[in-house]
């Protein structure tokens, strides 16, 4: 296999327009028939007395936020980054969770001019900006009517702009600009090291969005797919809970959604069981996450209170990380109606390159799906050489809709984007004979033991179906003899932790059967050898994907201080 090329074709991307310019004024063939949306309080923003340059950068410092203006389709967030878009400035939307540390690096990082914060983080974004010199004036609040100086907020910036005369020109973009021009500057999951801005242009961004309406819409119309039967209908609605700073949930579930002219239900935060109270108060029908929440979907005891509502779930997608096949067949039972899909994607790739074919209810287990419309993808292996049909290595992506770069750093760009447009994963792949794409595990994270390679998602996806184990995140751990073992960090289910609680002996039996649980059904150099360690959460970004790093670290520490404590006696 030199090449896997997507069976069909990338559809025509418009290479002259803003994304608002092409969401909001542009007529395309895949285009859900729908009314177009209002951007009004966008559009009020134009006029405001904030002086942005061209290209000037503007941080977004908040959660999924639902302005009180009726108008605004998808509340404030995604308007205010629509405006900046349309004034010509980059939108580099922050993790509201971060701490001051965390901010000052994204903005010292993208050198953003102001920042847009909810009055709940305006603490940490005051603190930051004063470690980077950004001025008080400089911090706009996205929530309130009215607010002390010296900072002012939306609402007053756009009444402000409306008694005066307008006198903003929209700029177009000539032929070919939109593939350079940024619009976002989005930071990377930083699983294996400190972020970085991944430079997006508005080009990308359509790309992406124009290729999963082709990947869906264009595929079953062309199949004669009764439109009762499309994955994405117009009136259809969905979850909005992934946070909208991250790629997943900026492009999948506010661009792509909105254009295949659908409802979404925004969720400031992620809570359980308030996350399945919305679906039954909004009647929503599709369900758009990652494999945390299903883990929650098929174990969390408040699910089935919601049996009958679940029931009307046509479609649930599933991101961001590897979803295992056992966790994969526990939601069918859960979802009986639902069709089941997954993808793969990252910031580098905004987003999606893979998605599970639009003509199946029901995925290949343990597959990402296949390439969408205009992809292609090259399994590279150690020795450089191109993997065959079955062979395993690094995946290699070209799309319409990868990135540029990285922001203002170019040893880490040369490792990444390659010549020609392609992009370097960093995952380890395999494919089938009908083109489906498995991802076995970030390569930086394979465990290696006696020089055999073990997979940390293949020990979680099956310790995962253990009615004990609510999550669980396997990290390395030096061994003088096998280099490195598996050690599992696992969060019980309530029932289990009473249990464990109870005695050291009970303790000891619970981590006994989960150890044999492993060795019963895996070859011997994936046993936990590096012991179980029980634990009441997994960190993980706001993504869903395990910061196995902050575990990796801290089982190091663990044992370095055993090893301290042992050779003093």
């Amino acid at each position: 296999m030199s090449e896997l090329v997507s069976s069909e074709p990338a559809p025509f991307i418009p290479d002259n327009l803003t994304v608002p310019q092409f969401f909001f004024d542009y007529d395309h063939p895949l285009r859900a028939t729908r009314p177009k949306a209002s951007l009004s309080s966008s559009m009020m923003l134009l006029v405001t007395d904030i002086i942005l340059e061209e290209d000037e950068i503007v941080c977004l410092y908040a959660p999924n936020h639902m302005g009180n203006r009726i108008l605004n389709p998808l509340g404030d967030y995604a308007v205010v980054f629509w405006a900046l878009h349309r004034l010509g400035a980059i939108s580099t939307n922050s993790n509201p969770a971060y701490t001051v540390e965390e901010l000052t690096h994204q903005l010292r990082l993208t050198k953003a001019t102001t920042i847009i914060v909810h009055t709940q983080f305006l603490k940490n974004a005051a603190e930051a900006c004063k470690e980077v010199g950004l001025p008080a004036e400089r911090i706009v609040i996205i929530d309130q009517a009215t607010f002390d100086a010296p900072h002012t907020t939306i609402e007053q910036l756009i009444q402000d702009g409306l008694s005066h005369n307008a006198n903003f020109v929209e700029r177009k973009l000539g032929a070919g600009e939109a593939k350079t021009k940024i619009a976002f500057l989005c930071l990377s999951s930083g699983t294996t090291g400190p972020p970085k801005a991944v430079a997006i242009p508005h080009y990308s961004v359509i790309a992406n969005t124009l290729q999963i309406r082709a990947h869906n819409y264009a595929v079953e119309t062309k199949a004669n797919v009764p439109q009762d039967q499309w994955k994405f209908r117009p009136g259809d609605i969905i979850t909005g809970v992934l946070p909208f700073f991250h790629i997943f949930g900026l492009i999948l579930n506010v661009h792509v959604m909105l254009y295949s002219g659908m409802g979404i239900v925004i969720m400031p935060k992620f809570g359980w069981p308030g996350f399945l109270e919305s679906v039954k108060r909004h009647s929503i029908t599709h369900l758009l996450v990652v494999p945390p929440m299903i883990v929650l979907l098929c174990k969390h005891p408040a699910t089935k209170e919601y049996e009958s509502e679940l029931k009307n779930i046509r479609f649930c997608f599933s991101g961001a990380a590897p979803l295992s096949s056992e966790l994969a067949n526990q939601l069918e039972k859960v979802l009986p109606n639902a069709s089941l899909g997954q993808g793969f994607g990252m910031t580098e790739t905004a987003t999606a390159v893979s998605m599970t074919s639009a003509l199946e209810k029901v995925g290949k287990a343990g597959s990402a799906g296949i390439a969408v419309p205009g992809v292609k993808f090259r399994v590279v292996k150690e020795d450089g050489t191109l993997a065959k049909l079955g062979e395993r290595g690094e995946l290699v992506v070209h799309s319409p809709s990868n990135a540029l770069r990285y922001w203002e750093n170019p040893k880490a760009t040369a490792e990444t984007f390659l010549e020609g447009g392609w992009v370097r994963t960093g995952d380890e792949v395999e494919f089938d004979a009908e083109g489906n794409i498995y991802v076995v595990d970030r390569l930086k994270e394979l465990i290696k033991v006696r020089g055999f390679q073990v997979a940390p998602a293949e020990l979680e996806g099956h310790l995962l179906s253990h009615p004990d184990v609510a999550d669980v995140c396997i990290v390395p751990v030096p061994d003088e003899f096998s280099g490195e073992l598996p050690l599992a960090y696992i969060v019980l289910h309530p029932p289990a932790a009473v249990r464990a609680a109870s005695s050291t002996a009970e303790t000891d039996a619970i981590k006994a059967d989960l150890s044999k649980y492993v060795s019963d059904v895996k070859v011997q150099y994936k046993w936990l050898k590096g012991g179980i360690e029980f634990i009441d959460a997994i960190p993980k970004n706001p993504s869903g994907k395990l910061l196995r790093r902050v575990l990796r670290e801290k089982a190091r520490a663990e044992r370095a201080a055993a090893e301290k404590a042992k050779a003093t006696l």
